[in-house]
């Protein structure tokens, strides 16, 4: 149960990163029609990348611990 509990917020995180890495890059592109969260902030964008980049760090750790 533990390692599914990893692999659950390892995926939950790179989904994270996927989402809002292109909220801020069709931001940058000047694309925020066509952004998912229409690019309103960079600093919530960067802020979520940094968090969810820890989460993945994280969580991979501990599953590789687990192992």
């Amino acid at each position: 149960m533990p390692k599914a509990l990893c692999l659950l917020s390892l995926v939950a995180s790179i989904l994270l990163l996927v989402l809002f890495g292109a909220d801020l890059i069709m931001g940058f592109a000047g694309m925020q029609d066509a952004a998912p969260m229409q690019a309103t902030s960079m600093l919530m964008d960067l802020a979520f990348l940094i968090f969810a980049g820890g989460l993945a760090y994280m969580s991979y750790s501990t599953y590789r611990e687990q192992r």
